[in-house]
């Protein structure tokens, strides 16, 4: 009897660490603790533990708004407690993404059932902001569905027709216009300090961008013919500067890489069975080489790619239009 029951204990014993662990994608919707009336924020973790360690995604819908951020923290596997420093959160009174944004601090407990999993707990700002920006209470939920994006189907659905692009997103649609001689000339495009990159300019980057290697690090299908990208600088920020090229022309021009993501939204070309988008490094940042962890979602799928350009290579990613049943 006692063998048999070992024997059940060391069966049983790896699901149950299992789960335990923070990693996977979390949902849930975030409230003002002290004004029943404030919108709410649809919230999302994306986490992947690593033993006391936890890095990851923070993203969040509110009102017209979208961000989200490369994020780091902590877990203690015998309290269950996770705990994320340094979350930027717009202030709940705010009437537009350009209002001022709270500095927070994320503390959860993580509760495992044989039907659900959840992280339940606050977003508090620091002790001299406490009087504006308010304790934010969280139930997320664990979401089972490995490549679907949860917060779309939370609902956040019907707050996108809201949405509306700020500066330091780019817009990408009909990127390219076929002249006479039938060259393909980029439209207008900005450099990290708004100016109007020329004409010159932009040929001596597609230039340099051709003089180096493209290495393809990944071929995924996609279910749409749009795209958005988001671009983190995953290790620490270094300085490290990107362009972004879409089909071998430049989109996106000379952008610094943080921890707030760098998001491009693109239109693809729909007579091109193959897209290819590629990242170019400017420069190399303070610790070579230029890394970068890009995610793209289709509006179905999200999927996460580490990239890794240097002076003398780019990294390219081939994104193939996934045909209907």
């Amino acid at each position: 009897m006692l063998k048999r029951l070992i024997a059940l204990i060391l069966i049983i014993l790896p699901g149950i660490l299992e789960a335990q662990t923070v990693t996977g994608s979390w949902y849930g919707r975030a409230d003002v603790s002290h004004d029943t009336r404030a919108d709410n924020y649809l919230t999302e973790l994306i986490l992947k533990q690593k033993g006391n360690e936890v890095e990851g995604i923070f993203g969040y819908y509110f009102k017209d708004s979208y961000e989200s951020f490369f994020i780091r923290g902590k877990y203690n596997p015998q309290t269950r407690v996770v705990e994320i420093p340094n979350l930027s959160i717009l202030f709940y009174g705010a009437d537009t993404r350009d209002g001022f944004e709270c500095p927070m601090h994320f503390t959860g407990i993580l509760k495992v059932s044989r039907l659900s999993s959840s992280l339940t707990g606050s977003f508090i700002t620091d002790r001299k902001y406490r009087y504006t920006c308010p304790e934010l209470t969280v139930t997320f939920t664990l979401d089972r569905e490995a490549d679907q994006d949860s917060i779309i189907s939370l609902g956040a659905t019907a707050q996108r027709q809201f949405w509306k692009p700020i500066r330091a997103d780019y817009i990408v649609s009909n990127t390219y216009e076929k002249q006479e001689e039938k060259k393909e000339v980029p439209k207008v495009l900005f450099d990290s300090t708004e100016q109007v990159v020329s004409t010159r300019k932009a040929e001596e980057l597609i230039k340099e961008f051709q003089a180096r290697k493209n290495v393809v690090a990944k071929e995924i299908q996609i279910a749409s013919d749009s795209i958005r990208l988001s671009f983190y600088d995953n290790g620490d920020i270094d300085g490290d500067t990107i362009s972004v090229f879409l089909n071998n022309q430049p989109i996106v021009v000379s952008q610094g890489l943080t921890a707030r993501a760098l998001n491009v939204y693109i239109a693809l070309d729909p007579d091109r069975e193959v897209n290819e988008i590629s990242m170019f490094a400017d420069n190399l940042g303070t610790y070579p080489p230029n890394t970068a962890l890009m995610i793209i979602y289709d509006g179905v799928n999200r999927h996460e790619i580490y990239l890794s350009s240097s002076l003398t290579q780019n990294a390219a990613i081939r994104l193939v239009r996934k045909k209907e049943e």
